[in-house]
């Protein structure tokens, strides 16, 4: 769910003055709106899934924790350069076909699996597609639609994105209580059910971008310098994406926050019904974050983007000690999983909703798509190191001390970005 500012968009906006869009919910927004609630559909089944997966298999938390913080640095790092790319060859379209093409053939590699390595190359895979596609496909809706109509048009974007979020863990849960009660060769099998099946909407995804969005006029520029690009960002902003990144390497994937949940529902549920109840808790988060993201829009444009995404980052912290305190009791209580997925819903709505907003404040029009790019390497290069932190002394230590680390580094950065807004 990327900014509709995010790398081309206002170069294709220019590019594309004297068009006239007959109307926002046209054939070129509703394919977008459709492709992303497929894709969304294919790789968040695997999101929810894949803890307990690799659970059956043997693999440490600490493959995990390395795993989703690689997948996540290889996304950010994609949205940075797919812009420049776009921008400096003229090809939109078909880089989103290969994007989204992605995602379906690093599910088949997870789907084949029998270890980690295949698990993170299918991850990559998926990954590089999902950051590849993002920026590129928000530029064509930008152009798609006029000025006026762009929140309408991203407004319907993002609820089409989060259905497909939403209905595919569901349905990857559904399936997967299903499908343990057939006879599978090892414990492995109905998790390879579920992610053989999540393929499908994966291919549509492609077919539905293809043959339903037409790419406006766009013009390449083969002159385009990326390093040059990168000088002149104001001082604010470079301390701004310094908190970003302190808070970012805490703030782990929350894949581990679905293994945390199978781990300690295992013992009184069983790994499987626990792998169960961990997605459907992973749906509540993406439902709470739905419900509140416009809610914090309103109050940000009231008090202040920078004030608000303040209190967002406290709530990250409170997630990863509410986190620990459930590790050092060795608690298995569904309630307290509830709260904790809650709060982690909370926050996330104001990160994404705000962190693209407050950039846009400290910088000028002119430099804003680099400056996403910029925000984008910072938080790849955090939640790399973020989750293999976490993962890796769960491992070798534990994982309240993990999460313990990751607490730590939220409120380092929430004080650096707190000490920003006061000066």
């Amino acid at each position: 769910m990327n900014s509709p500012n995010e790398s081309t968009a206002g170069k294709s906006v220019e590019s594309g003055e004297g068009m006239k869009p007959r109307g926002w919910l046209n054939l070129t927004v509703a394919g977008a709106g459709i492709t992303s609630g497929l894709g969304d559909f294919c790789y968040e089944t695997t999101t929810v899934i894949l803890p307990g997966f690799l659970a059956v298999l043997g693999v440490p938390a600490a493959a995990l924790g390395v795993i989703e913080g690689i997948a996540d640095a290889v996304a950010n790092f994609a949205k940075m350069v797919s812009g420049y790319i776009a921008d400096k060859l003229g090809h939109r379209k078909m880089l989103v076909l290969v994007g989204y093409g992605l995602t379906p053939a690093g599910q088949v590699l997870i789907a084949m699996a029998a270890g980690w390595p295949l698990v993170l190359l299918g991850r990559l895979v998926s990954w590089f597609g999902k950051g590849l596609r993002g920026p590129l496909r928000d530029a064509i809706i930008v152009q798609a639609v006029s000025p006026e109509t762009r929140g309408r048009a991203f407004g319907f974007h993002r609820a089409t994105d989060t259905v497909g979020a939403v209905a595919g863990p569901l349905l990857g849960v559904a399936l997967l209580g299903l499908a343990q009660n057939r006879h599978w060769g090892d414990g492995s099998g109905p998790f390879r059910f579920v992610l053989w099946l999540s393929v499908i909407p994966g291919v549509l995804a492609v077919l539905a971008f293809l043959t339903l969005v037409k790419d406006p006029q766009h013009s390449a520029n083969p002159t385009l310098s990326f390093l040059g690009s990168l000088r002149g960002l104001p001082k604010r902003f470079r301390l701004y994406l310094g908190a970003v990144g302190i808070f970012g390497m805490g703030d782990f994937s929350h894949s581990l926050l679905i293994l945390e949940a199978t781990t300690l529902l295992t013992s009184s549920l069983g790994v499987v019904h626990a792998a169960q109840a961990a997605g459907l808790l992973y749906v509540w988060r993406n439902v709470v974050q739905v419900l509140v993201s416009y809610p914090v829009g309103v109050l940000a444009d009231r008090v202040g983007h920078l004030a608000v995404l303040v209190v967002g980052y406290m709530l990250g912290s409170l997630t990863a000690i509410l986190t620990v305190l459930a590790f050092w009791f060795a608690s298995d209580s569904i309630a307290l999983q509830v709260g904790i997925f809650f709060i982690a819903g909370l926050y996330v709505a104001v990160q994404e909703a705000l962190e693209s907003t407050v950039t846009a404040e400290m910088v000028q029009p002119d430099t804003l798509a680099l400056s996403y790019g910029a925000l984008g390497i910072v938080n790849g290069a955090a939640k790399f190191i973020s989750s293999a932190m976490v993962g890796v002394v769960w491992t070798a230590a534990s994982p309240a001390l993990g999460f313990g680390l990751a607490a730590a580094a939220m409120l380092a950065g929430t004080l650096a970005l707190l000490h920003i807004r006061k000066g």
